[in-house]
């Protein structure tokens, strides 16, 4: 794994938890780096949301693995096509990523970087990055087969993260911004589709019941891990319905090249552990929750019923022929498609800015209140 770029702090004095908003815009305000956006989402008076952290897979990767000897990667043309100017960060999009989505919601700013991004800025992490690394997942192996960052180096890096914000800002203030930050969790899809399906590894050891278990048990040491470091607001993103991915249609939906119906079992049955497991988590926290966040059923919905949603596409990417192309394979040889905004998904496995929209922004109206009003009974 990578060095983390070293970033130039400044030390200050631990102020009172009571003057983090105000250290934090004067803060900002003196390095004339923070330009404040519209929130769509309006936070009751007493809910702040200081910053956002993403820890996960390459749905939320915005380009951690660009410093990774990997070969999962996309910070190279046509990726990035309509994201500021047609610039590939390493997100695995045409444009903004889930994550970016969910900060420009709450106003907090327009984009979440990379916290191995070499041109971060210090007040940057006062708002949020995220440690997320494309090919990720709960089962340890998953990260290991692709020489990516674990889950369990991200918590590493997590740590590192909070010592610099005090550094900072102090233990008061650091203490507020860890427990009032909103974290994103994503993983679990590379898992199912990639180290179980797509090699033989874990089947030669591990039933399907057996390995979901396994994958649930990552999980929960996780949140557990994000818990005890202070996370108090976690979304945890069910696993997609993968056997509908273009690249799972291609490799495993037969000569139709129809939705994989072993795949998406096995994500429902995750699922539904996962669900469970969150459940028994949130007895044992106080002050906290982990909520369970269902991304299956309302992707399958957009998948199935293209046309509500202004997509014509669903069963191919933009990227070449749609059906295998990613990372890459999806490259300068494989010129895009010329209407991006018909299709669901950018390359075969990630969805189009487009398809994240009509995923993402109703699920943050679903769900916002539920995680971050949790620990606080005047919301």
């Amino acid at each position: 794994m990578p060095q983390v770029p070293s970033l130039k702090l400044w030390s200050s004095s631990a102020p009172s938890s009571l003057l983090i908003v105000l250290l934090v815009l004067v803060f900002l305000a003196n390095n004339n780096i923070h330009h404040q956006i519209q929130a769509v989402i309006t936070l009751p008076p007493n809910i702040n949301v200081p910053a956002i952290l993403g820890f996960g897979d390459s749905i939320i990767d915005p380009g951690n693995n660009n410093h990774l000897p990997t070969i999962i990667k996309s910070n190279f043309s046509p990726y990035g096509k309509d994201f500021m100017g047609g610039k590939p960060t390493g997100r695995f999009c045409n444009g903004k990523i889930p994550t970016d989505l969910i900060v420009q919601e709450l106003g907090i700013k327009e984009l979440l970087p990379a916290y191995l991004d070499p041109t971060l800025k210090p007040s940057d992490l006062l708002t949020g990055v995220s440690f997320a690394s494309g090919g990720a997942g709960y089962d340890p192996l998953t990260a290991q087969l692709v020489n990516v960052i674990g889950l369990s180096q991200q918590l590493d890096l997590f740590k590192e993260y909070i010592g610099k914000i005090k550094v900072m800002v102090g233990e008061d203030a650091t203490a507020s911004i860890i427990s009032e930050s909103f974290y994103v969790v994503v993983a679990g899809s590379d898992d199912i589709a990639n180290t179980y399906f797509n090699t033989p590894i874990r089947r030669y050891k591990y039933d399907l019941h057996a390995y979901t278990d396994l994958m649930v048990e990552g999980a929960t040491s996780f949140i557990q891990g994000l818990y005890d470091m202070g996370a108090r607001r976690i979304g945890v993103f069910s696993a997609p319905p993968i056997g509908c991915v273009p690249s799972q249609r291609t490799l495993q939906g037969g000569i139709l090249r129809e939705c994989t119906e072993e795949e998406n079992q096995a994500e429902i049955l995750f699922n539904s552990k996962l669900a469970s497991a969150l459940h028994q988590l949130n007895t044992k926290f106080q002050n906290g929750r982990a909520i369970y966040i269902d991304v299956y059923n309302p992707l399958l919905d957009i998948i199935n019923n293209p046309h509500s949603y202004g997509f014509e596409v669903v069963n191919k990417g933009c990227c070449g022929t749609g059906k295998l192309e990613v990372a890459i394979l999806c490259n300068k040889l494989t010129p895009p498609c010329e209407d991006v905004n018909n299709h669901v998904f950018w390359d075969s496995y990630h969805p189009t800015q487009k398809g994240y929209e009509a995923l993402v922004f109703p699920l943050i109206q679903k769900y916002y209140k539920t995680i971050l009003c949790s620990i606080s009974d005047n919301c």
